[in-house]
């Protein structure tokens, strides 16, 4: 009688114990929406990540060596070499 009672006893532990995991645990129902949360960051930034990355894909194809875009080049010079041309005025700007 008394070894049922504490089998049974057991028994209930386990199943509170589980139950309070599937409620409360790292992936139960209340961390459900904390989880739903991130996974609509990273979406939000794989999106982000995914347009820079076209952008820069656009960029390197019209720095193509074989076919360069002259406008992009001509920008690129002017503002990493601080090239000119003589006849252009150059107005700083803070």
């Amino acid at each position: 009688m008394i070894k049922e009672g504490l089998a049974q006893g057991a028994a209930l532990m386990c199943l509170l114990m589980m139950a309070g995991f599937a409620l409360a645990g790292p992936s139960g129902l209340l961390a459900w929406s904390e989880n739903q949360r991130m996974l609509d960051q990273r979406i939000d930034q794989i999106a982000n990540l995914e347009a820079e990355r076209d952008r820069l894909r656009n960029r390197v194809d019209l720095l193509d060596p074989r076919d360069a875009d002259p406008d992009l080049a001509g920008e690129l010079l002017r503002s990493n070499l601080n090239v000119a041309h003589p006849d252009e005025m150059v107005m700083l700007l803070d």
